[in-house]
């Protein structure tokens, strides 16, 4: 009996696949658990379009991260803050305060997470960060910490 694998099955294949399985282990075990679904002409047709539609979205999300990183590679932000009178940050400088910059500055969204900055800002001055973005891109930006 011909089935796709909703989920992986150790010996049998990973989900998505279509395969031949004996009828006894696809009606006693791989239906009864709904582990897999019988391959029908129709549900063929409907697991080829979800995989091109996975492709298509792929594709559109490697699109919106390389808009994205060329916007941000090379760019600089300024953050205002205030310090103390040795120049101490009241309060560092971290993912979020940078990614909020660069959405209201540059207005590309960036989450927190994707900023690789090492320790927070804790002082006036200039810091390179790197940005990673989706399908392995990177940016570099300039951060630019001043007086308030």
């Amino acid at each position: 009996m011909k089935v796709i694998l909703l989920k992986d099955v150790q010996g049998t294949g990973k989900k998505g696949e279509i395969r031949e399985v004996a009828d006894g282990f696809a009606r006693n075990f791989l239906l009864l658990k709904g582990l897999a679904k019988q391959a029908t002409q129709d549900a063929v047709n409907a697991l080829k379009a979800h995989e091109e539609k996975l492709c298509r979205d792929m594709e559109k999300e490697l699109a919106d991260s390389q808009v994205s990183a060329g916007r941000v590679d090379g760019r600089e932000i300024t953050i205002t803050a205030k310090a103390s009178e040795t120049g101490t940050l009241y309060s560092a400088i971290g993912a979020s305060k940078i990614a909020e910059a660069i959405q209201h500055q540059l207005g590309v969204v960036v989450k927190p997470g994707q900023i690789v900055s090492g320790k927070a800002i804790k002082e006036y001055g200039e810091r390179t960060v790197l940005i990673k973005f989706p399908h392995g891109l990177e940016a570099n930006l300039r951060v630019i910490v001043s007086k308030q």
